[in-house]
């Protein structure tokens, strides 16, 4: 396989553009090598520079539920730029997918559409302190919700323990009032409530935890977080940013059945370009500008192009048996995943919900918490990763990283993945370090 076009491109990038990348994870750091750089994307599959092929199941981190370079979103992108790229003023677009949000995601009320999954979270704990008139929150071990200074935060030394930075830049006072617990853990959310509920503006949790891999929320961990938001007067905020139409039209609260008070979304919701939005119960939205005292602004807010795709999007995925066809081809390969390995000899486990996905070199039957996802072995993901590559498979540059597939992955390719499984399964078992 030929990457000089990608290595020269890494090369010049890196003179001009830190670590020559515009988003960590895509320096390859976590697995070693040099970055591809890609050029085009059709249907299932990504062309690098140098024209090599993969199959993607990256899918921009998620968005991308049709796959690349869909006819209804390319056309709806192409009919709106002849009406214009931006307006900085309020737009019909608008009005129609607030609408099919609130209509699709039951909890949702009223929502604001804002730029980014980033701009979403800092916005949705900013209204929930600003409608409970407190200040601490919480969130979970493994659950990234975006660059906020207060939620770059990794545990102390117990579960109870105040959030430390995560990142220089980020002064102790931003997260002394975030406190970090483990995902999946009833009692310790309990134990925190039973001493700070009622000094606790808000929860924030992944529903489905997408940033150590793919988690799936233990049977009463979710409705646990509700039980004690309600007893304790504090805001339940689901980030469905990356599950959000994505693994259910209702997004996993549907899922799971358990309400929260405020989501935020994105991915999807722009059908490839950047957006993001935060919405929940009208009583708690009100407190936003310009009704209430909670101020929230951004000039490319509901950018026609992004709300354009996003409309298109959310008319394809509403469609009877939408989300059942993804999860079809989802568990095909995940299932197919598991008894390639099985038959390597290979520890190896996966769990997944519609389109999102996650594995794991891992002796676990199921992976459930985040100390059990760092107990993965890396050593073989970065083999994994890269005897995949090799054989035309794209996937996430980290094993912390969820995969995704689309309505265009046919079982032509979920074949050809598995055949390529395969053949890095014998290569870490020739290298021992399964």
């Amino acid at each position: 396989m030929k990457l000089s076009k990608s290595q020269k491109l890494f090369k010049r990038a890196r003179k001009f553009i830190p670590g020559g990348v515009n988003s960590p994870v895509r320096a390859f750091k976590g697995v070693g090598g040099n970055p591809l750089f890609f050029r085009e994307g059709t249907g299932p599959f990504l062309i690098d520079a140098d024209d090599n092929h993969y199959i993607d199941y990256v899918g921009a981190f998620g968005p991308l539920i049709l796959g690349h370079r869909d006819e209804h979103i390319v056309s709806a992108i192409k009919n709106q730029l002849e009406k214009g790229i931006s307006f900085g003023a309020s737009t019909e677009a608008e009005i129609d997918i607030a609408e099919k949000i609130c209509k699709h995601v039951h909890s949702i009320e009223e929502v604001r559409l804002v730029t980014s999954g980033t701009e979403a979270t800092m916005s949705a704990i900013r209204l929930a302190r600003g409608f409970t008139n407190r200040d601490k929150v919480v969130k979970f071990e493994g659950c990234y919700h975006g660059h906020v200074d207060g939620l770059l935060v990794k545990a102390g030394s117990g579960a109870l323990t105040i959030g430390e930075p995560d990142s220089l830049g980020v002064p102790n006072g931003y997260t002394d009032l975030t406190h970090v617990l483990p995902y999946n853990d009833t009692e310790a959310v309990e134990k925190y409530f039973d001493k700070h509920g009622k000094d606790t503006a808000c929860v924030i949790v992944e529903p489905i935890a997408g940033n150590m891999n793919c988690v799936l929320p233990d049977v009463g961990f979710l409705e646990a977080l509700r039980e004690q938001c309600t007893l304790n007067g504090s805001v339940l905020i689901f980030d469905e940013v990356m599950t959000g139409f994505r693994v259910a039209l209702g997004g996993a609260q549907s899922i799971y059945g358990v309400v929260p008070d405020i989501t935020t979304l994105g991915k999807v919701i722009g059908g490839g370009l950047p957006i993001g939005a935060f919405g929940g119960k009208a009583e708690i939205m009100k407190k936003i500008a310009p009704e209430g005292a909670v101020y929230q602004a951004g000039t490319l807010a509901g950018s026609p192009l992004a709300v354009a795709a996003g409309l298109a999007m959310l008319e394809i995925v509403s469609r009877e048996n939408f989300y059942e066809s993804v999860s079809k081809k989802t568990k095909l390969l995940m299932e197919g995943l598991e008894e390639r390995a099985s038959a390597a000899d290979i520890p190896f486990t996966t769990n997944h919900a519609g389109g999102m996905f996650g594995c794991f070199f891992n002796k676990s039957s199921k992976v459930k918490t985040f100390n059990e996802v760092m107990e993965s072995n890396n050593e073989s993901f970065q083999i994994y990763f890269h005897e995949m590559l090799n054989n035309g498979v794209y996937l996430a540059p980290s094993m912390y990283e969820a995969g995704f597939i689309s309505m265009a992955h046919t079982e032509k390719e979920i074949e050809k993945t598995l055949d390529a499984a395969d053949l890095a399964f014998e290569v870490i078992k020739k290298t021992n370090v399964g």
